[in-house]
């Protein structure tokens, strides 16, 4: 039998079309950040800090030295090499004019920038001393040493104002406190977050992190701070006895330091497996990544979020200018770039009017038919009061918009009653909540004020209970109005100009007999 050949036909294959990538405000945002410069130095950059003032110069402390970049040319403008060991924790004064820099011979040394002269030396510590600081009034410096201690001492006469020995292991963070010169906050490797009060010499608080402290800073409102350690991150209320807020768990390796950017709206966090995250603080979640070639132990970012400089382990550091477009209509042409153009409108039409409806809830299908009983019964079940409350306070305040939440109530059976009354009394203190849960209560008091009586047993004692929670409720609100108005008393007389403080200061600032006696050759 003959052999017939045929023709090999291809197999079709399906051109399919690549995700695109989600492009959110923030991921535009910081893609705007240029690419990077990358600067060579002799060590390990252990602390980077951007000078508060125009031109938002950046110091690097690293190996014996803290080089001060101009973060437009890139280069070294400044170099301070006054230490005869590692030098560590360069930080400016607000008005850019000191830098006040720790270091492995357990001094604390303070610089005039312009002149790169030793104002003053404050000796103490017994061990290195990594982080340094200067407090709110801008007048005294803090110190956070290896020799277990925190410092604060006084820039005018170099003497020591307070020393807190509360930790049981090296102390390589802290901060100072955004609206009070006197408080401060200390991180330890010995997992421990503490708050002094210099006025009273004690610790008022103390949290565990749980793991060594790498990294610790204040919201600008004084009264939530964050820490970072290990993989996490925790945010906590000093106001509510050190309350746990939230715990932020995005990196897998130790996180090194914390800043915030974007007018303290995110926040940002460098660490070992080489990522920059940045969160928004509203919410804690991430909502930009940036990527470096090496493991990251510092970072800074400049006023309005225009340079981002990160230290690396192996000396190296990455400069990135934000890059400004020539025109809005070039902005625009950037975001539109990512539109795949050869989907047509017709197209996308078709596709959305052939997906089917989506099924709604049960309370929303009994309130289209008007069943308002139904719907407020549906949304009381232990299901969804107690896992997702937003739920039934939603329908609530549906139905005290419609004005019929009291026909709602009125047909409700007596279980119901009992769901609806323990649903008032676990939602009463979330703030998001009390203001229509009262609204709520008035309804049901106005609608049962004349059956109370008839109510089972149960319901009768959740009734008696919900009308003292009311009045616990109605105390504490009275305190803390107290406590607001004290509080206001307090800000209002200390309204002082620090402005004027720092200029008189760094005037007369002259250098003190143990800084000029502190002589160390430049290499």
């Amino acid at each position: 039998m003959a052999h017939i050949s045929y023709p090999f036909k291809k197999i079709n294959k399906a051109v399919y079309q690549k995700p695109a990538s989600i492009l959110t405000e923030d991921a535009i945002y910081w893609k705007k950040l240029g690419l990077p410069v990358l600067v060579k130095e002799f060590g390990a950059i252990d602390y980077i800090d951007f000078c508060p003032v125009e031109p938002y110069y950046f110091a690097a402390t690293c190996s014996v030295r803290v080089q001060i970049y101009d973060p437009i040319t890139k280069v070294v403008t400044k170099n301070i090499s006054k230490f005869a060991k590692a030098a560590y924790g360069g930080t400016f004064r607000r008005d850019g004019r000191l830098l006040v820099a720790g270091s492995e011979e357990s001094a604390v040394k303070l610089f005039d920038v312009q002149s790169k002269n030793v104002l003053r030396v404050f000796n103490g510590h017994t061990g290195p001393v990594h982080r340094t600081f200067f407090s709110r009034d801008q007048v005294k410096v803090l110190s956070f040493s290896d020799d277990k201690s925190v410092c604060m001492w006084d820039i005018a006469t170099e003497e020591k104002i307070a020393s807190f020995s509360e930790h049981t292991d090296y102390i390589r963070t802290g901060a100072p406190s955004p609206i009070s010169p006197d408080i401060i906050l200390s991180g330890s490797y010995d997992h421990t977050v503490k708050l002094y009060d210099c006025r009273s010499n004690e610790t008022i608080l103390t949290v565990n992190h749980g793991c060594p402290v790498e990294s610790t800073l204040f919201l600008p409102s004084g009264g939530i701070f964050i820490s970072a350690g290990g993989t996490d991150i925790k945010v906590w209320d000093i106001f509510n006895g050190g309350k746990l807020l939230a715990n932020i768990s995005q990196h897998h390796k130790t996180i090194t330091t914390l800043k915030l950017a974007s007018n303290n709206s995110r926040l940002m966090s460098a660490s070992l497996d080489r990522h920059v995250k940045i969160y928004d603080l509203t919410t804690f979640k991430v909502v930009h990544n940036i990527d470096f070639p090496n493991a990251v132990l510092s970072m800074s970012i400049s006023e309005n979020d225009d340079v981002l400089a990160v230290g690396m382990i192996d000396g190296v550091i990455s400069i990135r200018k934000r890059v400004q477009p020539a025109s809005l209509s070039e902005e625009k042409k950037g975001l539109f770039k990512f539109r795949p153009d050869h989907v047509e409108t017709a197209t996308v039409d078709m596709v959305v009017n052939k997906q089917k409806p989506v099924k709604g809830p049960d309370f929303e299908k009994s309130l289209r038919k008007m069943d308002f009983t139904k719907s407020l019964s549906s949304v009381l079940k232990p299901y969804v009061a107690v896992k997702f409350p937003e739920k039934t306070i939603a329908l609530i305040q549906e139905l005290l918009r419609r004005k019929v939440l009291h026909i709602a109530i009125s047909g409700l059976e007596e279980k119901d009653i009992g769901m609806l009354l323990k649903f008032f009394r676990r939602n009463l203190g979330e703030t998001r909540f009390t203001r229509i849960i009262i609204d709520a209560a008035n309804v049901f008091i106005d609608v049962f004020e004349d059956k109370i009586k008839l109510f089972s047993e149960q319901n009768l004692c959740l009734y008696t209970s919900l009308q003292e929670d009311i009045k616990e409720e109605i105390e504490v609100c009275k305190r803390v109005s107290e406590l607001e108005g004290a509080i206001g008393l307090l800000f209002s007389g200390a309204q002082v100009s620090t402005h004027l403080d720092t200029l008189e200061i760094n005037d007369n600032l002259l250098p003190s007999s143990k800084a000029l006696k502190d002589i160390v050759i430049d290499v």
